[in-house]
């Protein structure tokens, strides 16, 4: 299915759902950021809230829309994207933990779920996760996905930086569920990168030239090395009288035993507490 048909499909679905959903169809606002001190037992706000208008094209905001709720409803996992302009004084963290908790987001009684956030005026990003999506998108896990969308993110193609991240939050929620979590040493494989094809390429020429220029050199000589040293000397000219065996040195090499650490979780995700009391995962920086 061609690209195109794929968008018109998301479209017509994103127009559905805003009909028959109750959720409002797009925060933007004061109403997005409005916070209370009591956690929804429902969520309150779509998984798209473009506050900071960075997807101008109303066809990119539908379809992206579209692409979250699919995904979250068939992982059971809410995938949320949420764009601000300040972070009011707040953490990038603070902020992504607050609007996850006081807006009702994530499935169960866990609030399984993952959040970006996109503040374009302290040009941070910060994600939250909660739930399940603690264990599903571990600290290596994240930093891997923050590589693929934050090039997209820091030249302002912020559709394609967005649907990245989506695409790749539902292929970590499969691989935890069929497998065990993306973490250290076992990432995604990515595309093979140009410049390795260059110096794979570099190296087998090289390699073909030596051997060439090798064969070439020894189709030159007329007299060739021998293998050993009796082809040089002359028969019977050298005796031994006597001989001895002198034990000079010895060599000893000793190799430390890797100690073990108690401490040393091979991976995992490190959580903090938000202000409403619940547990998060996650982890932020600047684009």
């Amino acid at each position: 299915m061609g690209i195109m048909k794929k968008r018109i499909i998301a479209l017509f679905m994103a127009v559905m759902m805003i009909c028959i959903s109750a959720a409002p169809a797009f925060a933007s606002g004061e109403e997005a950021n409005e916070i209370t001190s009591e956690i929804p037992a429902v969520r309150q706000l779509p998984r798209l809230v473009d506050n900071a208008d960075l997807l101008t094209d109303f066809e990119d905001a539908l379809y992206l829309r579209a692409k979250l709720d699919e995904i979250s409803e068939r992982q059971l996992m809410d995938v949320v994207i949420v764009t601000i302009n300040s972070l009011e004084g707040k953490t990038a963290t603070e902020y992504a933990d607050d609007f996850y908790d006081y807006n009702g987001y994530g499935f169960g009684d866990d609030r399984d779920g993952i959040l970006l956030l996109v503040a374009m005026d302290d040009r941070e990003w910060a994600i939250s996760t909660c739930g399940s999506g603690i264990d599903t998108f571990t600290d290596a896990g994240q930093e891997y996905i923050v590589e693929q969308f934050k090039p997209d993110l820091s030249d302002g193609n912020y559709a394609d930086a967005f649907e990245t991240f989506a695409d790749l939050c539902d292929d970590y929620i499969t691989q935890a569920k069929t497998d065990k979590p993306y973490d250290s040493g076992n990432l995604p494989k990515g595309d093979f990168p140009f410049f390795m094809f260059l110096a794979i390429a570099l190296t087998a020429g090289a390699i073909i030239s030596f051997i060439v220029v090798s064969s070439m050199k020894n189709q030159l000589k007329s007299v060739r090395a021998q293998n050993n040293a009796a082809s040089y000397s002359v028969p019977n000219s050298m005796r031994l009288t006597q001989n001895s065996d002198l034990f000079l040195y010895h060599v000893v090499t000793r190799t430390e035993r890797p100690k073990s650490d108690d401490n040393d979780s091979g991976g995992g995700s490190s959580t903090h507490v938000s202000s409403s009391g619940t547990t998060h995962g996650g982890s932020s920086g600047s684009f």
